[in-house]
């Protein structure tokens, strides 16, 4: 699933290349993603983009006639061709492409089993529910202690979760919250009411540190490149059976919510307080 730090990175890239184009054609070729049916993608044909700005794990594209608001979900991505480019070594299967006034293409593409990629045309970013609800955003420069604070109050809920639900905290997903319990020694089933000032020190540097450090290594990577690298820089997630990089440790396959997650149990059972 793309997270903030390959989103941010992917819209860096597009910004370089898009702004003060105009759209030429609009093609959709699954119909499901459109979840504005009054305002097509199509109507923005003709529109110029002024602006491209990532909300949490989610694209929007400022244009003259209004947002484009794109989900990737959890397989969807978006592929760059510019003009001159061969095709893809391998192919995704294409929901949508969008065409610009110099014929180079967005392509957006979802290779899961399941649909996820989502495609809205508004007035507002937060005129998507999804945008709107969203919670403070580690990547920001203004993201603060007390942001967390308000993430993680005295809840009884698993801070695995927790830092996965976007409403809280935008822009993490399962690889990165495994790589920040981790890097802030805590096991995965802790509850947020159980951690001690000391726990919650060691979090908020890892939230921050984790997802800022992603985006400074895969800055001015191209979209096809972005995923991988992202597995490659998993020190614990998806790497069970493998020795922990800290202590040496095999790492473990755990599941929360129907998703494998990945600890080590060494280094993530240190008591958080009371």
């Amino acid at each position: 699933m793309p997270e903030s730090p390959e989103v941010q990175v992917l819209v860096e890239f597009l910004d370089e290349r898009v702004i003060g184009r105009s759209i030429a054609a609009v093609d959709v070729a699954e119909f499901r993603i459109v979840k504005t049916r009054a305002r097509p993608p199509a109507s923005l044909i003709g529109s110029r983009i002024e602006r491209i700005a990532r909300f949490g794990k989610h694209v929007g594209v400022e244009t003259t006639d209004g947002w484009l608001m794109i989900g990737f979900g959890r397989n969807g991505w978006i592929r760059w061709q510019a003009v001159g480019d061969s095709a893809p070594d391998q192919p995704a299967p294409e929901v949508a492409r969008i065409t610009l006034d110099d014929d180079a293409v967005i392509q957006l593409v979802d290779t899961g089993d399941f649909l996820g990629v989502t495609v809205s045309v508004v007035d507002s970013p937060s005129d998507v529910a999804t945008i709107a609800a969203l919670g403070p955003d580690p990547l920001s420069p203004d993201f603060t202690r007390d942001d967390l604070e308000r993430a993680l109050g005295r809840r009884r809920k698993q801070i695995k979760a927790l830092l996965q639900e976007q409403r809280s905290l935008a822009g993490i997903g399962n690889a990165y919250s495994d790589e920040i319990l981790h890097r802030a020694r805590l096991p995965l089933a802790v509850h947020a009411a159980e951690l001690d000032e000391a726990s919650r020190d060691r979090l908020l540097g890892a939230v921050v540190d984790v997802m800022r450090t992603a985006v400074e290594a895969r800055r001015g990577q191209p979209p096809e490149r972005l995923k991988e690298a992202k597995v490659e820089s998993m020190l614990v997630h998806g790497r069970a059976g493998e020795p922990c990089p800290v202590c040496g440790t095999t790492i473990v396959d755990q599941v929360f919510s129907g998703a494998s997650a990945q600890s080590c149990p060494h280094c993530q059972v240190e008591s958080t307080g009371d």
